[in-house]
C-alpha cells in the first residue's frame, strides 16, 4: 500500500539532501597533504561550515589554518578553521570584513603552500569584498536590484564578478604562486565552475559587456561608482588561459543531478516510478509551476510520458519577479502556481523546496500541496490567486499548514521539486 504521500515526498527530499552532505562527499576528493608548506582553508557558501568540519575530520592531526564564511544560522564549530556567519542574500559588514581577512590570508601564501577553497551556493553574497571604488552600500543596492529583477543566477553573477575584489578569478590571482584546489558543491544550472559562488578561483567567461547587458535587459540603473567600474576596461576579470590559473585545480563534490538520482532511488524503493525531467530548469517560478502542472495532468489523464504511480523530479533555479509585498521564496511561489493550475486534482501531490533549508529569506525550506490544499486555503479565508499576485505564497501554504521546515541543511544543490501522481483507486 502507498505510504502517506506527504511523507513519501519528504523522504525523496531527504534523500536528495543526504546525497550532497559534505561529510558524505568531501573526503574522497582531498589530495595528499603537502610535504612542506602551510595548508590554508578558505571558503564561502551555505555549506562552508560543514565542508570545513569535513576537511578537519578527513585530516585529523594536520596543521590547518583558515577562515570560511557561511550564512547566519548555518555555522558549525570547527577545530582550527574559523567560521564566520554573515548576511545572505544581502551582503553585510560581517561578510565584507571576513572576506577582507580571507584576501589577506590567501595573499600570504607561498609557493610551497596549499590553498583549499570551499565553494558552495550563497558564496557570491557572502564573499562580499567590493572592488576598489565601490562601497558596500552600492554593492548592496545592486544586489537588491538584481534580486528583484527576475534575472537568473548566471546573469546576476556576471554583474557581481565585475564589482568584486575576489570573485571572477581574482582570489586565484591573490593566491599565486601557491597551489589552489577548489572543492565545490554546485547550486547552479549546468554546474558551471565560474558561476558557483561567482567563481573566485576559476577563469571568468563573462565580460564587462555582459554585465552591462544584464543591467540594460532588466532596466537597472546602477550607482555612479558601479557605472564607472563597468565602463573601465581595466576592471575586466581574468580569462581562460591566464597564467594565474596554471597552478589551480577544481573538483566537483555534489551536483543537483546526483541528488535527483538519489531521490529517484528512494522512489524506486517505495514502488513509485521516477522520471527525472531536468536538473537545470529556469524561468519565472509561477509559470514553471503552471507548465509542470500540465505535465502532471498528462500523466494522470493519459499515462504519458509515464504511467502512474510516478513521481516527476526536477531541479534548477527558478526566479521571481517581485511585484507584491508578500512573503515567500521561489519554491513556494512555484508550488502555488502549480497548485492553482492543478485545481484540486484528486490524484496529484507535490513538494518544492530549496535544498539549503531556506526558501528565499524565510524560515521554511518550501511547501507541500495535495488535492485539498486550495479548499483549505479558502476555508482559512485566503484567496490563493490574490496571494500569488502579491508574491505571498508563504502565507498561502501557512494557512493550510503545508510549509516544509527542515532548518539549515548546510549544503545546497538548489531547488528540488517532486510531483507525485497516483493511479485511480480500485
Amino acid at each position: 500500500m502507498m505510504q502517506d504521500p506527504r511523507q513519501f515526498l519528504q523522504d525523496c527530499l531527504a534523500a536528495a539532501i543526504a546525497r550532497a552532505a559534505p561529510d558524505h562527499v568531501l573526503a574522497a576528493h582531498l589530495p595528499a597533504l603537502p610535504a612542506a608548506g602551510r595548508v590554508i582553508v578558505v571558503g564561502a557558501g551555505k555549506a562552508a561550515a560543514a565542508m570545513a568540519v569535513a576537511v578537519e575530520a578527513a585530516w585529523p592531526g594536520a596543521r590547518i589554518e583558515g577562515l570560511v564564511i557561511t550564512r547566519y544560522g548555518h555555522g558549525l564549530p570547527a577545530r582550527s578553521i574559523e567560521v564566520v556567519e554573515a548576511g545572505h542574500p544581502m551582503p553585510d559588514t560581517a561578510g565584507a570584513e571576513a572576506a577582507a581577512r580571507i584576501a589577506a590570508l590567501v595573499h600570504s601564501a607561498g609557493a610551497d603552500d596549499l590553498v583549499l577553497f570551499l565553494a558552495s551556493g550563497g558564496g557570491s553574497a557572502l564573499l562580499a569584498l567590493p572592488a576598489d571604488g565601490i562601497s558596500l552600500d552600492d554593492k548592496r543596492a545592486m544586489n537588491a536590484a538584481l534580486l528583484r529583477s527576475g534575472a537568473n543566477i548566471g546573469e546576476m553573477n556576471a554583474v557581481r564578478k565585475h564589482l568584486s575584489a575576489l570573485k571572477g578569478g581574482r582570489l586565484a590571482a591573490l593566491a599565486a604562486p601557491a597551489k589552489v584546489l577548489t572543492l565545490a558543491i554546485s547550486d547552479v544550472p549546468g554546474d558551471r565552475p565560474d558561476v558557483i559562488a561567482s567563481g573566485p578561483t576559476v577563469p571568468d567567461e563573462s565580460t564587462l559587456a555582459d554585465a552591462l547587458a544584464v543591467l540594460a535587459r532588466y532596466d537597472i540603473t546602477p550607482p555612479a561608482s558601479v557605472a564607472a567600474r563597468l565602463a573601465d576596461s581595466a576592471a575586466e576579470t581574468p580569462k581562460p588561459g591566464d597564467a594565474i590559473f596554471a597552478n589551480t585545480d577544481f573538483r566537483m563534490l555534489a551536483t543537483p543531478q546526483q541528488s535527483l538520482e538519489a531521490a529517484a532511488e528512494a522512489a524506486h524503493a517505495a514502488g513509485i516510478t521516477p522520471l527525472i525531467l531536468s536538473d537545470r530548469i529556469e524561468g519565472e517560478a509561477r509559470e514553471v509551476g503552471k507548465a509542470m502542472a500540465g505535465i502532471a495532468l498528462q500523466v494522470a489523464t493519459h499515462g504519458q510520458p509515464v504511467g502512474a504511480p510516478a513521481v516527476l523530479l526536477s531541479g534548477g533555479e527558478t526566479t521571481v519577479t517581485v511585484r507584491g509585498k508578500g512573503r515567500g521564496g521561489r519554491n513556494a511561489e512555484f508550488l502555488l502556481g502549480l497548485t492553482l493550475a492543478l485545481n484540486g486534482h484528486r490524484n496529484i501531490h507535490a513538494l518544492a523546496a530549496d535544498t539549503d533549508g531556506i526558501d528565499g529569506s524565510e524560515d521554511n525550506a518550501g511547501a507541500w500541496c495535495g488535492p485539498d490544499s486550495l479548499a483549505q486555503m479558502r476555508a482559512a479565508g485566503c484567496d490563493p490567486a490574490a496571494l500569488l499576485a502579491a508574491n505571498d505564497a508563504y502565507n498561502a501554504f501557512g494557512a493550510c499548514e503545508s510549509l516544509i521546515v527542515t532548518g539549515p541543511t548546510r549544503t545546497n544543490v538548489n531547488d528540488f521539486r517532486a510531483i507525485l501522481i497516483l493511479p485511480e483507486p480500485g
